[in-house]
Protein backbone atom coordinates (compact mmCIF):
# COMPACT_ATOMS: atom_id res chain seq x y z
CA UNK A 1 0.00 0.00 0.00
CA UNK A 2 0.77 3.33 -0.67
CA UNK A 3 -0.51 5.92 2.07
CA UNK A 4 -1.62 9.80 2.43
CA UNK A 5 -1.11 10.45 5.71
CA UNK A 6 -2.84 13.90 6.76
CA UNK A 7 -2.44 15.01 10.32
CA UNK A 8 -4.88 18.18 11.55
CA UNK A 9 -5.97 20.91 13.84
CA UNK A 10 -9.68 21.93 14.02
CA UNK A 11 -10.59 25.85 13.37
CA UNK A 12 -9.65 27.60 16.53
CA UNK A 13 -13.63 28.51 16.49
CA UNK A 14 -14.27 24.72 16.92
CA UNK A 15 -14.67 22.34 19.52
CA UNK A 16 -12.58 18.96 19.05
CA UNK A 17 -16.21 17.01 18.62
CA UNK A 18 -17.34 19.42 15.70
CA UNK A 19 -14.08 19.28 14.13
CA UNK A 20 -14.32 15.13 13.98
CA UNK A 21 -17.92 14.94 13.76
CA UNK A 22 -17.52 17.41 10.55
CA UNK A 23 -14.18 15.02 9.34
CA UNK A 24 -15.81 11.54 9.52
CA UNK A 25 -19.18 12.97 8.05
CA UNK A 26 -19.59 15.77 5.90
CA UNK A 27 -15.96 15.83 4.93
CA UNK A 28 -15.92 12.01 4.95
CA UNK A 29 -18.45 11.85 2.24
CA UNK A 30 -16.91 13.95 -0.27
CA UNK A 31 -13.58 12.21 0.26
CA UNK A 32 -15.22 8.87 -0.15
CA UNK A 33 -14.83 9.34 -4.06
CA UNK A 34 -11.47 9.33 -4.50
CA UNK A 35 -10.14 7.69 -7.50
CA UNK A 36 -8.37 3.99 -6.24
CA UNK A 37 -8.95 4.42 -2.69
CA UNK A 38 -8.44 1.24 -1.36
CA UNK A 39 -8.84 2.10 2.33
CA UNK A 40 -9.47 5.23 4.42
CA UNK A 41 -8.30 4.82 8.74
CA UNK A 42 -9.06 8.12 11.13
CA UNK A 43 -8.05 8.16 14.10
CA UNK A 44 -9.42 10.88 16.80
CA UNK A 45 -6.88 12.03 19.08
CA UNK A 46 -7.77 11.71 22.56
CA UNK A 47 -4.34 13.08 24.26
CA UNK A 48 -0.47 13.68 23.58
CA UNK A 49 1.89 11.72 25.13
CA UNK A 50 4.10 14.77 25.07
CA UNK A 51 3.45 18.39 25.47
CA UNK A 52 5.39 18.80 21.56
CA UNK A 53 2.85 16.90 20.41
CA UNK A 54 -0.25 19.02 21.65
CA UNK A 55 -2.59 20.98 20.01
CA UNK A 56 -3.34 17.94 17.24
CA UNK A 57 -7.32 16.50 16.63
CA UNK A 58 -7.09 13.79 14.35
CA UNK A 59 -5.33 11.62 11.66
CA UNK A 60 -6.09 10.06 8.65
CA UNK A 61 -4.60 7.38 6.49
CA UNK A 62 -5.79 7.41 3.24
CA UNK A 63 -4.45 3.87 1.27
CA UNK A 64 -4.01 3.80 -2.60
CA UNK A 65 -2.50 0.47 -3.95
CA UNK A 66 0.82 2.51 -5.12
CA UNK A 67 2.64 5.68 -5.46
CA UNK A 68 0.77 6.01 -8.78
CA UNK A 69 -2.70 5.42 -8.09
CA UNK A 70 -1.99 8.28 -4.90
CA UNK A 71 -0.87 10.90 -7.29
CA UNK A 72 -3.21 10.49 -9.66
CA UNK A 73 -6.16 10.69 -7.03
CA UNK A 74 -4.37 13.69 -5.99
CA UNK A 75 -4.52 15.21 -9.37
CA UNK A 76 -8.04 14.56 -9.62
CA UNK A 77 -11.26 16.14 -9.91
CA UNK A 78 -12.52 14.49 -7.12
CA UNK A 79 -9.16 15.34 -5.04
CA UNK A 80 -9.96 19.25 -6.03
CA UNK A 81 -13.69 18.86 -4.27
CA UNK A 82 -12.07 17.44 -1.09
CA UNK A 83 -9.69 20.73 -0.83
CA UNK A 84 -12.48 22.82 -2.18
CA UNK A 85 -14.85 21.70 0.49
CA UNK A 86 -12.20 22.38 3.44
CA UNK A 87 -11.85 26.02 2.22
CA UNK A 88 -11.00 28.77 3.82
CA UNK A 89 -10.83 26.71 7.25
CA UNK A 90 -7.89 28.19 9.44
CA UNK A 91 -6.64 24.95 11.36
CA UNK A 92 -3.44 23.87 10.93
CA UNK A 93 -2.58 20.17 8.49
CA UNK A 94 0.62 18.02 7.98
CA UNK A 95 -0.02 15.93 5.05
CA UNK A 96 2.70 13.38 3.98
CA UNK A 97 2.86 10.91 1.62
CA UNK A 98 4.83 7.32 1.66
CA UNK A 99 4.90 3.75 1.49
CA UNK A 100 3.53 1.17 3.81
CA UNK A 101 4.81 -2.05 5.25
CA UNK A 102 3.38 -3.90 8.09
CA UNK A 103 5.72 -4.45 10.75
CA UNK A 104 3.78 -6.47 12.95
CA UNK A 105 0.75 -8.56 13.30
CA UNK A 106 -0.88 -10.54 16.38
CA UNK A 107 -2.03 -14.21 15.10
Amino acid sequence: MFNLALLAARPPEWTHDEFIAWWRGEHAEVTYPLPGLRAWRHTAVTSALEERSEGWDGLSVLSFDDEKAARAALASEEWKAAVRHVGSMRGRRLALLGDEREMFRHA
